[in-house]
Formats: C-alpha cells, sequence, structure tokens
C-alpha cells in the first residue's frame, strides 16, 4: 500500500479521538480494581482491544460515508468537528477506508465471541447493541434527534463500562450503572457540541440531530443539564459510598461547563454563520472535561 493510502487510513481513523475508549476502559478498571475484584490481564488487554477497534471502525465508516454523500465537502473543518478531509485530499482511498472499517469490526467481533465462549452469553446484549450503534450511527441514527443524542454516550457509558465490568467480574450491579452514566451524560454532550459546526451541512444532507431539530439554544440548555446531572450522580455515588470521598474532586473539571456554555452562548451568531475562531477552544475544553472527569474518578477508585 503507498505511503499516502496509509496516511490516509490513519486520519480516518481519527486516532487523537480515541483516548475516549481508554478513558471509559480506565473508568471501569478502576472500579474492579475497587471492588477487590479478582480478573485476568489478558482479558483486560482484549477488551482494550475489541474497543478501541469498535472506535476505529465506527470512526471509519463515518469517514466513508460522509465522503460517499457529499457531506466532507460541505463541513468547514476544526480539530473536534467537520471529519478529517482525509478521502478529499485522497479520494481513491475510500474503498480502502471501508475495508478499514470492516476489518476493525470483524476484530471487535471476534473479540466478543471469544468472551461468550469462554465466560457465557451474558455479554451478549451489550455486544449486539454496540454492533448496531456502529454500523448504523451514520447513515440512520443521525437521522433521529434522540437516538443520535444518546447513542454516543450508550456506546462509551453503558456499553463499554458495563461490559468491561462484566467480562473481568462476571457480575452486575445497579453501582455499576450508575457509574456508567457519568461518561454517558458526558459523551452525549461532547458530540452535541461537536455537531454544532456542522448543522448547515449536515442538513443539507438529510440528517436530524438534535442541534438541526430543536436548535443551538436548545441545545446549550441539555448541555447545562446533562452536565448538571453528571455533577449529581458523582454526589449521590459519593454519599452511597460507591465511590470514596475524594471523587467529589472529579466534579471540578465540570466546572469547565460553565466558560463553555457562556462562551458558546455569546457567540451563537457566530456559529449560525459558521465562523469557528472562537467556538474551536470552547469546543476544545469541553473534550478535556470529558476525558478528564472520568479519568480522575478512576485514580481515586486507585488510590
Amino acid at each position: 500500500m503507498r505511503k499516502g493510502n496509509i496516511k490516509t487510513l490513519l486520519k480516518s481513523m481519527r486516532l487523537p479521538f480515541l483516548t475516549l475508549t481508554f478513558s471509559s476502559i480506565f473508568l471501569s478498571y478502576s472500579a474492579v480494581y475497587y471492588n477487590r475484584s479478582s480478573f485476568q490481564v489478558i482479558d483486560l488487554l482484549l477488551i482494550a482491544l475489541g474497543a478501541v477497534s469498535a472506535h476505529i471502525s465506527v470512526n471509519s465508516f463515518n469517514e466513508y460515508y460522509d465522503f460517499k454523500s457529499g457531506l466532507d465537502a460541505l463541513t468547514e473543518k476544526t480539530r473536534f468537528s467537520g471529519g478529517s478531509g482525509a478521502l478529499i485530499i485522497n479520494p481513491n482511498s475510500s474503498r480502502n477506508v471501508l475495508s478499514s472499517a470492516l476489518v476493525f469490526l470483524t476484530i471487535t467481533i471476534l473479540v466478543g465471541l471469544f468472551f461468550i465462549i469462554k465466560n457465557g452469553p451474558s455479554i451478549l446484549p451489550f455486544g449486539l447493541f454496540g454492533i448496531i450503534i456502529i454500523i448504523s450511527y451514520t447513515n440512520w441514527l443521525n437521522r433521529s434527534p434522540f437516538f443520535c443524542l444518546i447513542a454516543p454516550g450508550l456506546a462509551f457509558g453503558p456499553i463499554m463500562i458495563m461490559g468491561t465490568y462484566l467480562v473481568l467480574t462476571s457480575s452486575l450491579s445497579i453501582h455499576t450503572f450508575f457509574l456508567s452514566l457519568i461518561p454517558f451524560f458526558l459523551v452525549n454532550n461532547l458530540l452535541l457540541l461537536n455537531q454544532l459546526p456542522d448543522i448547515k451541512a449536515d442538513k443539507t444532507v438529510g440528517r436530524r440531530h438534535f442541534p438541526i431539530v430543536y436548535g443551538i439554544e436548545n441545545s446549550l440548555k441539555l448541555y447545562a443539564i446533562n452536565t448538571m446531572i453528571t455533577g449529581l450522580i458523582i454526589i449521590m455515588l459519593v454519599s452511597l459510598k460507591v465511590l470514596p470521598a475524594l471523587s467529589l474532586i472529579s466534579i471540578l473539571p465540570l466546572l469547565a461547563s460553565i466558560k463553555v456554555f457562556r462562551g458558546l452562548h455569546t457567540h451563537i451568531e457566530e456559529i449560525r454563520t459558521r465562523q469557528f475562531a472562537n467556538i474551536e477552544p470552547l469546543l476544545g475544553l469541553n473534550v478535556g472535561m470529558t476525558l478528564v472527569t472520568p479519568v480522575l474518578i478512576g485514580l481515586t477508585l486507585l488510590l
């Protein structure tokens, strides 16, 4: 394969965004450690392989279908939205990107099958929902404001957190579910804000995500509500002694959402007119908050 094609494949994988996967896995691993459950390290490594492969697959599918639909040529690229633009530069690699998506999806499925054979079918529902999200996100879920809103959070929250915990411990609890809601709301917010710069372009190709259907103002209100719920969940889990008191420090990164909310609200007209110089740093701040909060909780569980 030519060097240019390899570069296109790597850009289409959106490798910097894979930190989100490791953030969720780290939180789940930390919960297992905190509860003094024993597990095999090889299982954790295989979970990471399957989860990263799933993330690469959905990113590559998204790049391929956005290129084929013409959306890739319409979006204004930022570090956090609009796609990588790799296939605009090298359109001849489109089939390679699709093949890459299928290969990594296959790896994810094989990892899932391994754990089903090893541990039984209890993990199957998590795997099936994950595969459905990977396959349907770009072409179908993006046409529903509700499902498009919750799909990212489901993937990196309940599916990844609870799935990892189940594989490592062969058990689940209501506490694990509530813990998984922390990345659920944070990641939903992440994708919600990252859709703002793409409203006009997405609408052109028939997408109907939350910002398109309900507007920027309502999207920002939902962002604030989701963040407050996240903080309340952390406080609740600490009060129930599911998390140690030290985990309350993970509320500190959430305070960044105040600056994000106010900044985006101030620059609403710039979002509408696709001027993103003041928007991009705020999106970056939200990305940092989304990554740091689960990691900080995880660290407090390891201490």
